[in-house]
């Protein structure tokens, strides 16, 4: 159910206007910009930890077997995004980033929930730092999609951007499967943990975005932060106004450390990692309370509606095709009930006939074939 209003929220991103014709910020884009692809992420750190062991990671063998079908399973998700950087979707694919980011969580697939809370908390301020210390000297980057071409005639340019300077730069939001690893240690069947993830979410959304407005209100920083080019905005207000609606990924490096204190979408400053993380916990654990209450016949239904959250890199993928190419009219590309229609419909015919997705069908295949089963998962204790 996360992972599909999380795929809904991202298409939202991608389909309806950021702001209305007032100039303000529309309801779609002040909840699911940056939110919708945090929570994804967040998610993909949670799926990790359920298939290595729950809260007892695995060990030895079943450790080594768990980390190659991860990298397996990193490679085809790359690949497939590489694939579809091609069309032309107008879209910043997130595909290829994640399977970076998959390799980079393999080291800490046997850390229980606390190091990896604490792993999770130092990289949400340490990585940002990271990153502005290195941008300056990484190739400059650019704003298309990564795609096979430029695997092929520029590696290094394309690795400093799927790291760094790119729209969702691995190294800093390896925050977000650092956190959801940790999260999928917990007893996600526990009413406590439910609540304790909704209450903690919501309080760190709260406390990291209104950290960020007081300390960006000090004048000395609004004045750091429009000296800072591209700003050429003639004020700060008017500057975090522009900005509120999302950067491509990072922020600007040729000032001072200003930039690190903003609260926007597709920042990757601390309080904008912290800020998202809080926002996907909200989310999880609201659901998990949601269908802690529900019975099985609301179960049922609930996992029917939101099917689609069971395929989301097949209709991740069909969204962007339908993007990208004019299989269907241009009216219907940019209705956002189209694609509701055709997302959610498309999990609920599949899901009620006991069908996979195409495309996890085939992920899953290979990576049993060539890492075998997952280990079952251990009861703690």
């Amino acid at each position: 159910m996360a992972r599909c209003l999380a795929l809904l929220g991202m298409v939202a991103t991608h389909v309806l206007d950021e702001r209305t014709s007032d100039g303000s910020l529309t309801v779609a884009q002040w909840l699911a910009g940056g939110r919708a692809s945090a929570l994804f992420a967040v998610l993909a750190g949670v799926s990790i930890a359920l298939v290595t062991g729950r809260q007892d990671p695995v060990r030895g063998r079943d450790r080594g077997r768990a980390s190659l079908g991860l990298l397996v399973r990193a490679l085809l998700v790359a690949a497939l995004g590489l694939g579809l950087g091609t069309l032309d979707s107008g879209i910043a694919v997130i595909l290829t980033y994640y399977g970076l980011l998959f390799v980079l969580a393999t080291p800490f697939i046997g850390l229980r929930a606390r190091p990896l809370a604490l792993l999770a908390a130092v990289w949400v301020v340490c990585a940002p730092v990271l990153s502005h210390v290195v941008r300056p000297g990484l190739p400059e980057r650019g704003f298309d999609s990564p795609t096979p071409g430029r695997l092929v005639e520029d590696p290094g340019g394309l690795l400093a951007e799927l790291t760094f300077t790119g729209y969702y730069p691995a190294v800093p939001w390896l925050a977000y499967l650092l956190v959801g690893l940790a999260v999928g240690r917990l007893d996600l069947t526990s009413r406590r943990t439910a609540s304790a993830l909704a209450a903690g979410g919501a309080l760190l959304a709260v406390v990291a975005t209104g950290a960020s407005r007081l300390l960006t209100a000090v004048p000395s920083v609004r004045a750091g932060l429009v000296a800072d080019p591209p700003a050429s905005d003639p004020d700060g207000a008017a500057l975090l106004d522009r900005i509120s609606s999302g950067l491509p990924g990072s922020t600007p490096t040729g000032g001072g450390w200003e930039w690190l204190l903003v609260v926007a979408p597709h920042t990757a400053t601390p309080f904008d990692l912290a800020a998202t993380t809080g926002s996907a916990m909200l989310v999880l654990g609201a659901v998990l309370l949601l269908l802690g209450a529900a019975g099985p016949t609301s179960r049922r239904a609930v996992a029917l509606l939101f099917g689609a959250g069971t395929m989301t890199l097949s209709l991740y993928s069909l969204h962007l095709v339908v993007l990208g190419t004019d299989v269907v009219p241009a009216d219907l590309r940019e209705s956002y009930l189209f694609h509701v229609l055709l997302l959610l419909g498309t999990g609920l015919v599949l899901r009620a006939a006991g069908v996979r997705g195409p495309l996890e069908l085939v992920v899953r295949t290979v990576v049993r074939t060539i890492a075998g089963r997952p280990a079952a998962p251990r009861l703690a204790g």
